[in-house]
């Protein structure tokens, strides 16, 4: 055991969850990252970490929406080494864009599982150890989509809704219990599940923007670190819009 303070990441491979573990870990936190498969960018970004920051930093392979999976990698990879996590960033997530008719169930069923399921297994296994040290910070990454609705994102904007109403409940229920649960609803972030899009809708979209610009993946962890830290102490059960004012 050591004394850094830890967090888990998941999705960590790229965009917002890749930009969160630096962040974290130019904190001084003992970083936790996932991703499924775990892959070279996921290595790499460890070997980073430990190269640049001097802190540890572990690669759990598991699969967030599977829940034998988590509970072992909780019990034998996070739990052997630190009694507790500090914070759990729920990051993991993808999108499957198209007309709900055309949508098949499998396909449904991912996106529920991944951006959803994977919210309730990984805060259920944090949980227990944060409420027995009266302290911790669950950290649940949403979507302006998951407030407004997106037209051929059915399946993603009824799981970031989900995830809101899970952040909002859960909050008052772990309150007593000194731990915070917030959500950052974040609108165009540049990166990898947004380069896809075509030109004229990236344009499109941008026009949309008060600010005229997607955001960075940088500035969206800047956010999950603020509200992991104690200047956010009194931040409780919110959904934190950052959107750049999207009309």
């Amino acid at each position: 055991m050591n004394s850094y303070p830890a967090v888990l990441i998941t999705g960590s491979s790229r965009g917002i969850g890749r930009a969160a573990a630096l962040s974290f870990a130019r904190q001084g936190y003992q970083v936790f990252i996932n991703g499924r498969p775990p892959g070279t960018a996921l290595y790499e970004l460890q070997a980073q970490i430990q190269d640049c920051y001097r802190v540890p930093c572990h690669v759990i392979a598991a699969d967030v929406s599977d829940y034998p999976s988590m509970e072992e990698a909780f019990r034998k990879e996070i739990y052997t080494r630190v009694p507790r996590l500090h914070v759990l960033v729920n990051n993991a997530g993808i999108s499957y864009s198209g007309l709900l008719q055309d949508m098949p169930e499998d396909a449904w069923d991912q996106v529920l599982n991944v951006n959803l399921k994977s919210v309730y297994i990984c805060s259920k296994l944090a949980i227990a150890p944060m409420v027995q040290a009266h302290e911790g910070t669950i950290l649940n990454v949403s979507s302006i989509w998951g407030v407004r609705g997106a037209s051929c994102e059915v399946a993603y904007s009824a799981s970031k809704g989900a995830v809101n109403a899970f952040t909002q409940a859960l909050a008052r229920e772990l309150a007593p219990s000194g731990i915070r649960v917030n959500a950052a609803a974040f609108g165009c972030i540049d990166t990898a599940m947004n380069q896809s899009l075509a030109e004229g809708e990236r344009h499109e979209l941008e026009e949309a923007i008060g600010v005229g610009r997607f955001g960075t993946a940088e500035e969206a962890a800047a956010l999950l670190t603020f509200l992991a830290s104690p200047d956010s102490s009194y931040i409780n059960g919110q959904i934190i819009t950052m959107d750049g004012c999207f009309l």
